[in-house]
């Protein structure tokens, strides 16, 4: 297993720039009253109305994070001894579907569970693949309220072995994900180490879900963190249409990292800003304590999965930046 460079150049800043700080404050007067508005302010929310907000949360996030010009994309629909396997290959240039030689990256969005597509995120997993020069294969798992967990996890371990079926060697993979696809992107792994199926070779995870009861979260904001697009308690009550029944002490659910392990080395980035915080503050010591070797970047001024808005955050291109030189030192590759 490759060791990355103690320090990324460039990193860290003091602060945002000062359109950053103007954009997350304006989030954060409206964000809030707009979740509140749209019933996601008391009670657990119906199964209803978060398939009404689906699609235009979706095509808003979209609109934000746009694609850069000259990305290719290619669907992808296979059928496993397991299941289907739904995605598509996004590349920054050529064809999309990469030979079985080539490094790729494997990405897993977020959602809580419950909203996002690879439409969504094609922007980011574009620039990221337009800044380390390969393919990425983006999953489409199944979403609450109309499947439940652990099917979304289920899917990105049966996408990981879809890759390495298809020839693609571990040490040629390496795994990004974002919010859920962070806690997504930990289930793999600790799943690799049960069946014994070699791990890939690193982790890229900006605002990673670690605690799926949102208890580290709900902490963060009673004592004063104030995130400009998420509110903990409605976060929560989202995440529930996935999880529904499940014990909070559930090994895939609160996952369990122990020296041993074959843990790949893992870059973690989050904003400072965010009431996620605590949960990559709280993975990246699980992941030491493992005995794993994890990066914890936390980036001044900015908010939930900053990276998936250049247009925002001007941070959102050097945050790509040193994720890409991360993700090239894994694959002992020099940086573009």
């Amino acid at each position: 297993m490759r060791t990355p460079p103690p320090m990324m150049p460039g990193y860290p800043i003091p602060r945002a720039s000062l359109r950053a700080r103007a954009v997350n404050g304006c989030l954060s007067r409206l964000a809030h009253p707009l979740m509140g508005a749209a019933g996601l302010g008391g009670s657990a929310p119906a199964a209803r109305v978060v398939s009404v907000m689906r699609s235009g949360l979706n095509q808003s996030l979209a609109a934000v994070s746009p694609v850069p010009d000259g990305t290719v994309v290619e669907p992808v629909r296979a059928l496993t001894d397991t299941g289907q396997v739904r995605g598509e290959w996004v590349t920054h240039a050529g064809p999309a579907r990469p030979a079985p030689t080539e490094t790729v990256i494997y990405y897993l969005h977020g959602s809580g569970y419950v909203v996002c597509s690879p439409r969504t995120h094609r922007g980011l997993v574009a620039r990221l693949s337009r800044r380390t020069g390969w393919s990425a294969f983006s999953l489409d798992y199944r979403l609450g309220p109309e499947y439940t967990f652990p099917s979304a996890g289920d899917d990105a371990i049966r996408g990981y072995h879809w890759l390495l079926d298809r020839g693609h060697r571990p040490e040629s993979i390496i795994v990004a994900g974002d919010s859920a696809g962070g806690h997504m992107a930990l289930d793999l792994i600790a799943d690799n180490t049960r069946r014994a199926i070699p791990q890939p070779a690193g982790l890229v995870l900006f605002s990673p879900l670690y605690d799926p009861t949102f208890e580290l979260a709900r902490a963060s904001q009673r004592r004063g963190v104030r995130d400009p697009l998420i509110d903990a308690d409605a976060a929560q009550r989202i995440l529930q249409l996935y999880t529904r029944d499940a014990p909070a002490d559930h090994p895939r659910m609160r996952i369990a990292l122990q020296r041993g392990m074959a843990l790949p080395p893992t870059l973690i980035q989050v904003g400072a800003l965010e009431v996620m915080g605590d949960d990559a503050r709280a993975m990246h010591r699980a992941l030491r304590a493992a005995g794993g070797d994890a990066r914890l970047q936390e980036w001044p001024d900015q908010g939930h999965v900053f990276q998936m808005f250049p247009l925002f955050s001007g941070e959102s291109r050097h945050a790509l930046r040193e994720a890409a030189g991360f993700m090239r030192s894994m694959a002992g590759t020099p940086p573009l």
